[in-house]
């Protein structure tokens, strides 16, 4: 049995599902979300364009790097194009495994599970601070085969994790555990292009008792992709990952927020 749900706290996943214009969301996570938008107007574009690249980053390894295996950490709400969806929807016979530690998102798991008949798909009720029971899991061993590569998500998660926490120990022993060919995706908001905006979003979170810190694309860098390979076009504004249209795209400070794949050799 799960933890019961909390409303009276605001919850990362819900806020997100909030800005994506979502209905999975509570009076507390309502009202941090917008004392974040106060300071940073342009909190739902960046998370559209987060969204947006976790698409794209999706396709690019089913269809450019062979994957079919995925291990998405910080899943939060279902929505529209989750992982297995974009995956499966390029070769069917896709794996994942989705991790999260909100009740909530446990509850619309079934959403998550919705497989092609060639794949799978499971849920884990853990947190990313224990790497270990993670990997430890029988879920992980069932769906995926960790012999072969797998890509590690770890999209819009990282930046809830405070220096104090250590999250590059819990990348290093997430990607440890992986054969080599293996990929890291990752994004993290950074404070680079509206630090005002921005910091008044850390603040917002962080009132309401959500941890939340900002950090520049170096040491998103140095934390998350050490050692890897970085795809081209490198660790750059999510909106500028590979963009699928030439289209006018928002400017650096309406979107704040750096992503990148990595291969582990």
């Amino acid at each position: 049995m799960g933890s019961p749900i909390d409303t009276s706290r605001p919850h990362s996943a819900r806020m997100y599902d909030y800005y994506l214009g979502g209905k999975d969301n509570f009076a507390a996570d309502r009202q941090t979300a917008e004392l974040a938008m106060r300071s940073w107007s342009a909190v739902r574009t960046a998370v559209r364009e987060n969204r947006a690249f976790l698409g794209r980053a999706v396709r690019y390894l089913v269809h450019e790097a062979g994957i079919r295996q995925f291990l998405d950490i910080g899943t939060g709400l279902p929505s529209a194009n989750n992982v297995h969806e974009v995956a499966q929807a390029a070769a069917p016979d896709c794996r994942v495994v989705y991790v999260d530690n909100d009740p909530i998102v446990l509850a619309h798991a079934r959403s998550l599970l919705t497989s092609s008949p060639q794949g799978r798909t499971a849920y884990i009720d853990a947190d990313l601070r224990d790497p270990g029971a993670i990997l430890a899991h029988p879920a992980v061993g069932d769906v995926l085969d960790v012999t072969r590569p797998v890509a590690l998500m770890l999209v819009a998660i990282l930046h809830f994790l405070t220096d104090a926490d250590d999250p590059a120990a819990m990348v290093a022993a997430l990607l440890g555990a992986l054969p080599a060919g293996s990929y890291l995706v990752a994004s993290h908001v950074t404070p680079e292009y509206d630090p005002a905006g921005v910091g008044g979003l850390e603040r917002a979170y962080r009132d309401g008792g959500v941890p939340a810190q900002a950090r520049v694309t170096d040491d998103f860098a140095a934390l998350a992709f050490g050692g890897l390979e970085m795809i081209e076009p490198g660790l750059v504004l999510v909106s500028e990952w590979r963009p699928e249209r030439q289209d006018l795209r928002p400017l650096p400070a309406e979107v704040s927020w750096v992503g990148g794949i990595g291969r582990k050799r």
